[in-house]
């Protein structure tokens, strides 16, 4: 029941938060406020919901260090965005026309930091971390990533590989964050970092719902396995590469600190508390 509970509180709360953004995303200024109003609510529902249902504090979003591993988790999204326009760009499929749009990239920091907490309380803070309880961290891994994947067949250009793509780089790489971290605080910035480089800076399309203004004017041409085509950059081997091989340091990162859950061996449900937060 606490798993049903948790699930509805953080779905409505992305229902409702998701609407209220994109009712209003063609005021920018609004659209930042409001979108950080959001990622800000995802957060208390989701700490209020695990202290009703499982009596204890929601230590995967504590306040203390909250700041230092989201600005982690960001560097580490832009960074691997940043990676791959850098591979596009040498290759010669991504050319920067000028400057774009600073009201368009402030609309693009909100929607994208309510996107980014959102879609994270549910997707790791509930689903992930509790069916990971019951059937381990790889399984739980590989059945919410393909969720989450899968999920974005629902958006304007979605493609089956862009789907198969996001579950790769970022499905299977957030949960790894997770495991390694047990920080939503970092897979937020992770998340955030990634989509906001994708829009906001680089002004690409972000998982085929449409192309973006951000900070530059620039467009991306060239072959599908290399861009993407008109689902995004996301949709590229560049991204796909980049998000396995990080899942694979952070699984590692895991097995280090202790922190994956074997197959058939349930953790109670407040093992939290002596889960080792990241440093």
């Amino acid at each position: 029941m606490r798993f049903v509970w948790q699930f509805l509180a953080v779905m409505v709360t992305y229902a409702i938060g998701g609407g209220t953004v994109t009712a209003v995303k063609e005021n920018d200024w609004l659209t930042c406020v409001l979108g950080l109003v959001v990622a800000a609510l995802a957060v208390l529902v989701y700490a209020w919901v695990v202290r009703r249902t499982e009596h204890r504090q929601a230590l995967d979003v504590a306040r203390e260090g909250a700041a230092a591993r989201t600005g982690r988790g960001v560097l580490i999204g832009a960074g691997m965005f940043g990676a791959v326009i850098v591979n596009l760009f040498s290759s010669g499929h991504y050319e920067v026309d000028g400057l774009g749009s600073v009201e368009g990239a402030l609309g693009l920091l909100g929607f994208m930091a309510a996107a980014a907490a959102t879609e994270e309380v549910v997707y790791r803070g509930v689903l992930f971390r509790i069916i990971e309880e019951h059937i381990g961290t790889y399984v739980a891994l590989a059945l919410t990533g393909l969720v989450f994947g899968l999920s974005h067949l629902l958006n304007e250009h979605a493609t089956l590989w862009g789907a198969i793509a996001i579950a790769i780089e970022a499905g299977f790489m957030l949960a790894a964050a997770y495991a390694a971290t047990r920080s939503l605080w970092l897979t937020i910035g992770v998340h955030f970092g990634w989509n906001f480089a994708a829009a906001g800076v680089f002004s690409t399309e972000v998982s085929g719902n449409g192309s973006n203004l951000g900070l530059l004017d620039a467009t991306a041409s060239g072959p599908e396995l290399l861009t993407g085509g008109s689902f995004g950059p996301e949709g590229s081997v560049y991204s796909v590469g980049f998000g396995a091989l990080l899942t694979l340091v952070f699984l590692w990162l895991a097995h280090r600190r202790g922190n994956i859950v074997a197959f058939g061996v349930r953790r109670a449900a407040r093992a939290d508390s002596t889960v080792t937060l990241p440093r």
